[in-house]
């Protein structure tokens, strides 16, 4: 049998970053076993679900490339389905017909309470098939469905994350499949989704545990083959509370905008959960031939700003820049960079990666580099161009890389030309220098700092140097 897996968030707002991990996990096990992968959008509340959250969602997937075979499927395409099987339950007295208000629900809920019972539907209407009684009340604005749990027994089932897990049906009401606006409720349709579309594995956060004996009692009544269930702990945040906007982004797409890389962010998912020893570092084949959702952690994970840092810098230095161009263009863009009007974004990667931690932050430090510098640095003005030997600095520095081969090795040996020309330190020569280029006394490298302004722009730079140290 192949192996399916689904992931099928509710279009509520935006892809949360638990509901990612839980996406990757279901991605990864049906890759590991040769399986395929379905994306379903759960959007049948209607008073929440938005086609902007579903796109938030759709974009999130892509850009994590976590593209699904089959979908997105939507269950409000679907309604007709439900329905059916609903009416297909209630002919085989498998479901039933109930019309109590909300009041009168609410009213049965607190005398169970009253009693020192659970508040559970009384089952009221579970037995009423006298002739006529239900099509009398065929137009009752009140009128549900509501399936038949078994009384009697236990549903028993084996996590592959909890292990087993055992529930009394006494515990269990019969609970609401069809509401009365017409709409069916979760635990109905995702179990009709989950059988006509084939899913074998159903993984999905430890909120559903609840869920998963009333849904496993609807596989039964409807003679399918009920799926493997691994639920998956929380993640919490540093401080072991749950994540919330307040201590920590919660959106996948705030992690982009906040300059971190999409496989950085897969690689420290995967390990919010799972192991394989000691490594860190992990490859999407290596996530793909190692990842069994069997060995999940059953204790919740804590997610660490610091450590995706840590692991998102690791994949700056490490990467073709090449691979990385694209997505740091974005960054530009987003810094309202013109990336057309100065250096190569790939060559900006190469000087910047090593002392950034995210696109975000190389955005921000590039921008020397496409603008002319909006404001000097008074005390790197003071300490670096307003000496004795800095005009001399600047004037041959200037005079050698007008001809020089316009790259950053050459430009070094223009560097180390002044600095023996002159009896200078590398530091003096390279401080003047730093300033003219970008205003501080702060950037990469001296030689690429220069390359990446451009020879010409170099040039402007060094003379508006010469003329403020002159000043």
């Amino acid at each position: 049998m192949t192996v399916r897996t689904r992931f099928a968030p509710s279009p509520t707002g935006f892809l949360h970053i638990g509901g990612a991990r839980t996406a990757l996990y279901c991605w990864l096990e049906s890759r590991r076993r040769g399986g395929e992968f379905i994306l379903r959008i759960e959007d049948t509340d209607r008073e929440r679900s938005t086609d902007a959250a579903v796109q938030a969602i759709l974009d999130a997937m892509h850009w994590l490339d976590l593209d699904a075979d089959e979908g997105p499927f939507y269950q409000t395409q679907r309604l007709a389905r439900y329905k059916q099987v609903a009416d297909e339950l209630v002919a085989a007295g498998k479901a039933y017909y109930a019309y109590e208000s909300k009041e009168e629900i609410e009213a049965m809920r607190e005398a169970a309470m009253a009693k020192g019972e659970k508040p559970r539907y009384n089952g009221h209407y579970r037995d009423r098939n006298e002739p006529g009684f239900h099509e009398a009340r065929r137009e009752d604005p009140n009128r549900v469905i509501r399936f038949r749990n078994p009384s009697e027994g236990s549903v028993v089932f084996e996590d592959k994350v909890k292990g087993r897990i055992e529930w009394a049906n006494s515990e269990l009401d019969d609970l609401v499949i069809f509401r009365s606006d017409g709409w069916p409720t979760y635990n109905f349709a995702v179990v009709v989704d989950d059988i006509d579309m084939g899913i074998t594995e159903v993984i999905r956060g430890d909120d559903h545990v609840n869920n998963t004996p009333r849904q496993i009692n609807i596989y039964h009544a409807l003679g399918a083959k009920v799926p493997e269930f691994a639920h998956l702990p929380m993640i919490l945040d540093k401080e072991g509370k749950k994540l919330s906007k307040r201590t920590n982004s919660v959106s996948v797409m705030e992690y982009r905008a906040d300059g971190f890389l999409p496989h950085a962010i897969l690689n420290y998912l995967v390990r919010l959960g799972w192991s394989h020893g000691d490594q860190e570092i992990f490859s999407r084949e290596e996530m793909i031939a190692l990842f069994d959702i069997a060995d999940v952690n059953k204790a919740a994970s804590r997610f660490d700003t610091e450590k995706l840092a840590w692991l998102n810098q690791h994949y700056l230095k490490t990467d073709d820049p090449q691979s990385l161009a694209a997505e740091f263009e974005w960054h530009l863009q987003r810094a309202g960079i013109d990336a057309s009007h100065g250096p190569a974004p790939v060559d900006v990667i190469v000087a910047l990666r090593d002392r950034v931690h995210t696109l975000k932050e190389m955005a921000e430090r590039a921008k020397i580099w496409y603008a002319p510098i909006a404001e000097w640095d008074d005390k790197a003005v003071t300490k670096h161009l307003k000496n004795d030997s800095a005009v001399a600095v600047l004037d041959a520095a200037k005079s050698l890389l007008a001809g020089c081969e316009w790259m950053p090795e050459p430009i070094h040996q223009v560097i180390e030309q002044v600095a023996a020309k002159l009896e200078l330190g590398m530091g003096k020569i390279a401080q003047p220098l730093r300033v003219a280029m970008t205003g501080t006394q702060v950037s990469p490298s001296i030689e690429y700092t220069i390359y990446l302004a451009g020879r010409d722009e170099a040039l402007k730079r060094i003379d508006a140097a010469i003329a403020l140290a002159r000043g």
